[in-house]
């Protein structure tokens, strides 16, 4: 029972509930990165490299054994059973990694940035000065020094 209770304390506090939050809005983000770089960047990219699509860019390493020879797709390779270097998806996975690490990166900075403007938050205003005849401490308001009794009047 005692285990029972202090797993429910760690998954009540809210740092857990907000790494929990995290991890399923970065699953999404990563699903949404994988679909821009396959369906948007990467298409383009193909086009402009003589119409290549990166997800079939392979390299056969033992012919299945349903079928040999070379195999227009990757699709049509893994479905032949043969075994596959795919160099063309490691490609678009690299390329989504450096857009989430971008916006990681983009991400932090800016946290940074808010962090750093409110430590440089202004100093409060001064409350004593210095006795220009005995270096003491006092009041700002103060009109004579307590400790030497000089009028402090215009000074």
């Amino acid at each position: 029972m005692g285990m029972i209770k202090e797993f429910k304390e760690f998954a009540a506090k809210g740092n857990v509930v907000d790494m929990a939050v995290g991890i399923i809005i970065g699953a999404a983000f990563g699903t949404i990165v994988k679909s821009l770089v396959a369906d948007v960047i990467m298409p383009p990219i193909g086009l402009l490299l003589g119409d290549v699509d990166f997800t079939n860019l392979f390299i056969v390493l033992k012919d299945g054994a349903e079928g040999m020879g070379s195999y227009a797709t990757l699709i049509d390779a893994q479905a032949a059973g043969a075994v596959t270097l795919n160099y063309g998806t490691f490609i678009n996975t690299i390329v989504s990694f450096l857009i989430v690490a971008f916006a990681v990166f983009v991400l932090i900075r800016n946290i940074n940035k808010m962090k750093r403007k409110e430590e440089a938050a202004p100093a409060p205003a001064p409350t004593t000065k210095d006795c220009p005849f005995c270096f003491s401490a006092i009041p700002i308001k103060a009109v004579r020094c307590p400790s030497c009794t000089s009028n402090l009047e215009g000074k």
